[in-house]
C-alpha cells in the first residue's frame, strides 16, 4: 500500500442537496418519459389478414403454404442457402430451424385488418366481422392455436371513418370481454395518424372502455402507424411522432412504418416505393430517435413483391425480401410486416442467419465483459446491454437456444435480462 491520500473538499454538503432538489422534477420526467425497453418479447414480424378472410385455420394455413413453397422452390438446405446466399456452415441449422418454426409457430404477430385490407363495407357487415374476429381470437387463445400476439387494425381517427373505427374497436373489445376477457397478447394498431390529438382521442376511447368494464387504467395499449409526412415533421417544424408518443400517455407499444402510404405521401413514384428508399430511411430514423428509451418499439414496413409464380420469379422475390429484412436488422428495426405466406421462409431465414452468424462473437464479448477479460474490443455497460438484447431476441424468435447461449456465455436467462434492462445497484451474475 502506498501513502494514503488526504481527501479534501471545498463545498458544503448543502450544495449537493440543493442541486438534487433542483433536479427533482427532471428526475421524475426522465423516469416517466424514458423508462427503457419493457423487456418483453418483440415479434419479428406482423402479418396482416383482412377481417373477412381471417378464419380459425388461418395461422396454420400460412405455415402450410410457406412449407409448401419451400418444398416446391427450395426443397433442401443447400438449395435454399444458394438462393439467399446463406453461408454454407449455417445452411443446415438455418433451414432446419425455419422449417421447425413454420411447423410450430408460423406467425408471431397477427393483425386482423379492418382498414385498407378490408375497405369500406356496410355497417352491419363490419359489425359482424368485428364480432366474429373477437370470437375467433378468444377461441384461439383458449385452445392454444393463437399467435403470441393478436389484435386488429381499425380504421383511423380521420373524420370520414372515425365513427366506424370507434365502433369496430368497441365491438371487438366487447366481444373479447364477453368471451372471457382481454388476452395478454392483445395488440391494437391505430393507422394513418397525422396529429397527436388523434392519439389523444384514441386514448380517450380506451379509457372509456376500461371504465365501462372495470379494467385497470392503462390496461389496453396500442401501436401507432406512421403513414404520413406530417407525422414525422409537423407544420411547426417539430417531430410530431415524438409528441404522439407523449400523447399516448404510456399506452404506445410500437411505431409501425407504412411503406406505401408514406412513400405516396411524399411523392415517390410507385416503381420506387420500397422500405430502402431514402425517404423511408429518413422517416424511420426519426421514429427510431423519437422512440429511443421510451419503451416504444419501431417496426419496418413491408414489400409488395410477392413470391409467387415460376421458381425463378419466386427466388427473385425471396432474395429481395431476405435482403430488405437483413438490411432492417442491421439498422435495429427488429420487426417488419409480412403480407403473404411466401414471405415467411425468408423472414425467418434472414432473422435466423442474423442471430446465428453473430452468436459466438456476441457470446464471447459478453463473457469477456463479465469476466473482465478484455480482448480486442473494449466494451462498456451499454455494449453489454446491446449484446444481451441481441442474444435474448435470438432466443425469443427461435434462432438460438437458451442452453447454447448459457454454454457460450456462462449466463442464465435471468442474467441476460438483467444486463439488457439494468436497474440501479449491483448486478449479481449466477451460474447457468
Amino acid at each position: 500500500m502506498g501513502q494514503q491520500e488526504k481527501v479534501a473538499t471545498s463545498l458544503a454538503g448543502t450544495v449537493s442537496e440543493e442541486i438534487s432538489a433542483s433536479l427533482t422534477a427532471v428526475d421524475a420526467e426522465l423516469a416517466r418519459r424514458y423508462p427503457g425497453d419493457p423487456g418483453t418479447r418483440q415479434p419479428v414480424h406482423t402479418v396482416y389478414v383482412p377481417g373477412d378472410v381471417f378464419a380459425p385455420g388461418t395461422l396454420r394455413s400460412w405455415g402450410d403454404q410457406a412449407l409448401a413453397a419451400l418444398d416446391e422452390h427450395a426443397p433442401d438446405a443447400a438449395s435454399f442457402a444458394a438462393v439467399l446466399g446463406i453461408p454454407e456452415e449455417l445452411a443446415g441449422p438455418v433451414h432446419d430451424r425455419v422449417r421447425a418454426k413454420l411447423s410450430r409457430e408460423p406467425v408471431e404477430d397477427l393483425r386482423i385488418d379492418f382498414e385498407d385490407g378490408y375497405g369500406p363495407r356496410p355497417d352491419a357487415e363490419e359489425d359482424e366481422a368485428a364480432a366474429r374476429a373477437a370470437r375467433l381470437v378468444s377461441e384461439a387463445y383458449a385452445n392454444g392455436t393463437a399467435a403470441p400476439y393478436m389484435g386488429i387494425r381499425m380504421k383511423c381517427m380521420e373524420a370520414g371513418v372515425r365513427d366506424r373505427g370507434i365502433r369496430t374497436t368497441d365491438v371487438f373489445l366487447t366481444g373479447l370481454m364477453a368471451a372471457g376477457g382481454l388476452p395478454e397478447g392483445l395488440v391494437l394498431t391505430l393507422p394513418k395518424v397525422t396529429y397527436p390529438e388523434q392519439v389523444t382521442a384514441f386514448v380517450q376511447l380506451l379509457e372509456a372502455f376500461e371504465k365501462a368494464h372495470g379494467l385497470d387504467a392503462g390496461r389496453i395499449g396500442f401501436e401507432i402507424q406512421i403513414e404520413t409526412s406530417q407525422s414525422i415533421l409537423a407544420a411547426d417544424g417539430t417531430a410530431a411522432v415524438a409528441r404522439m408518443i407523449d400523447a399516448a400517455q404510456g399506452r404506445a407499444t410500437g411505431l409501425h412504418y407504412g411503406t406505401f402510404d408514406y412513400s405516396a405521401c411524399v411523392g415517390v413514384s410507385a416503381a420506387y416505393q420500397a422500405s430502402d428508399h431514402p425517404a423511408a430511411d429518413h422517416a424511420k430514423a426519426v421514429m427510431q430517435v423519437a422512440a429511443a428509451g421510451t419503451g416504444v418499439r419501431v417496426s419496418d414496413g413491408s414489400t409488395n413483391v410477392l413470391p409467387v409464380g415460376p421458381t425463378a420469379q419466386v427466388h427473385e422475390a425471396w432474395r429481395l425480401h431476405y435482403g430488405l429484412t437483413r438490411r432492417a436488422l442491421a439498422r435495429a428495426y427488429y420487426q417488419g410486416w409480412d403480407m403473404h405466406p411466401g414471405h415467411l421462409p425468408t423472414r425467418y431465414a434472414a432473422v435466423y442467419t442474423f442471430y446465428r452468424e453473430g452468436l459466438e462473437p456476441a457470446a464471447a464479448r459478453l463473457a469477456a465483459y463479465v469476466a473482465k477479460a478484455g480482448g480486442d474490443v473494449m466494451d462498456e455497460p451499454a455494449t453489454a446491454k446491446a449484446l444481451s438484447g441481441y442474444l435474448l431476441r435470438g432466443i425469443d424468435c427461435g434462432a438460438l437456444d437458451t442452453a447454447e447461449v448459457a454454454r457460450l456465455t456462462g449466463l442464465t436467462r435471468a442474467d441476460l435480462d438483467a444486463f439488457a434492462s439494468p436497474r440501479r445497484g449491483d448486478l449479481t451474475v449466477t451460474a447457468p
